[in-house]
């Protein structure tokens, strides 16, 4: 169906005095009085509504948050195909839906024919440990992190897998903001990572170098903040996991799984000992994959409204000329934030260090403020209706992160701007 535009929003009444009421109270407040007290408080109050004053235009919408995401511009929900709702994900219909979302997530990923997409339960999370908990354990494996999900990834694999019983585990770490040397996994073992740290808006270099052509184990790549935001260089990636609640801006609950023929290889190969399975985690059947799952025959039952609304997400893309138009997109959101960050450096910079490791997707920023004086100024944006969910992820430095996926519009990046740096000096003092 044609795509429906969202009612206009209405505009909000702005708390601040008007430029008039500003300058009269600068007025006020270099006028004397006879009382020196009165003349005091008068001179505090009229500076007080002074540093109120709106310093521009709010962003027309004001989702940043980091998943779920926006929607995307002129999204509404009335505009989904319905006929699916109410049938069975085995019906006909719900086969073809299923299927259709998949051979499109191909399509515009640019995804290498001989490689499978399938749809799984439990979002991104559900997604990267079915991968662990089937192919892990074949070989020696290094673990890279920089932030809280890589480190949970880690966690799991000495923790729950208990892999340092059978194999050896390398840990390669680098503190928030930071990359560690990824130069120094080896190929010839299976190889974890995050393309893109969302709670620390750290990425991998573009074109991923560090893994060899030659490899012998396999990479196992969680691209959740990163897929249709940034170019994925399949050649390198065996096992890919992505959530589209992320950059598309869809529903939550769902995951999406990639594997090439080398990651089908060990599935039909390796049978983890002493390894019990869930239902929901089980890609083989008697040694061979489940390829249905890849079909659209999914595990369990998937939400086929939230299907639907991927599918809405996959079409509004592909009408913008596809991942490189969603790419430039969270480039040009990106770039509006460096510039700020740029002019303003003495109070507010990237968490990530080098601009070549930053991502465009969850930019994470420092402030010069206390962790409660953070809190305060991420409160101050959403009480004023400016940024809603804009606090850094709970386990990171005192920082805001803002999401600049594809869905966000340029100009309501550029419009926050002005009021992170109001925000600031109201915080800063008081």
């Amino acid at each position: 169906p044609a795509t429906q535009q969202a009612p206009p929003r209405q505009p909000k009444m702005m708390r601040f005095p008007t430029a008039a009421a500003t300058r009269a109270a600068a007025f006020v407040a270099t006028r004397s009085t006879n009382n020196p007290a009165a003349s005091s408080a008068l001179r505090f109050s009229a500076l007080r509504a002074m540093s109120a004053a709106a310093p521009g235009p709010k962003p027309e919408n004001i989702e940043f948050s980091s998943g779920p995401c926006k929607k995307r511009p002129g999204y509404d929900v009335a505009a989904l195909d319905q006929r699916v709702l109410g049938r069975s994900h085995r019906s006909k219909i719900g086969k073809e839906r299923l299927a259709f979302a998949i051979s499109e997530t191909k399509r515009l990923l640019g995804v290498p024919d001989d490689y499978l997409v399938g749809i799984v339960p439990a979002s991104d999370t559900g997604a990267y440990e079915m991968a662990m908990w089937n192919v892990l354990g074949a070989r020696d494996v290094d673990v890279c992190h920089w932030e809280s999900f890589g480190k949970g990834w880690f966690a799991d694999a000495i923790s729950h897998l208990k892999l340092r019983d059978t194999v050896t585990i390398n840990e390669h770490t680098a503190d928030y903001g930071d990359l560690p040397d990824l130069s120094k996994t080896n190929p010839d073992n299976d190889i974890c990572f995050t393309f893109n740290g969302t709670t620390s808006g750290v990425r991998v270099k573009e074109g991923c170098d560090f893994i060899s052509d030659d490899r012998k184990g396999l990479t196992l790549c969680d691209a959740t903040s990163a897929c249709f935001a940034m170019n994925m260089p399949w050649d390198k990636l065996d096992i890919t996991t992505y959530s589209w609640q992320k950059v598309l801006g869809g529903e939550g609950g769902h995951g999406v799984l990639v594997l090439s023929p080398r990651a089908v290889e060990r599935l039909e190969s390796f049978t983890p000992e002493n390894r019990p399975l869930p239902k929901i985690f089980r890609l083989t059947k008697k040694g061979k994959l489940d390829a249905g799952i890849f079909k659209g025959a999914t595990i369990n039952t998937p939400s086929m409204l939230a299907v639907e609304d991927y599918i809405d997400a996959l079409t509004w893309a592909d009408s913008l000329g596809g991942v490189p138009a969603l790419i430039k997109r969270a480039e040009d959101n990106l770039a509006v934030v460096d510039k700020f960050v740029g002019e303003n450096s003495s109070w507010i910079n990237f968490l990530a260090k080098d601009p070549e490791t930053r991502s465009a997707t969850s930019v994470c920023l420092t402030l010069d403020l206390t962790a409660d004086q953070i809190k305060a100024l991420v409160a101050l944006l959403d009480k004023e209706q400016v940024a809603l969910d804009i606090g850094g992820y709970r386990d990171a430095p005192p920082s805001i992160r803002i999401w600049c996926g594809s869905t966000v519009e340029t100009a309501d990046v550029a419009a926050l701007m002005p009021w992170l740096k109001w925000a600031f000096d109201e915080v800063k003092g008081n």
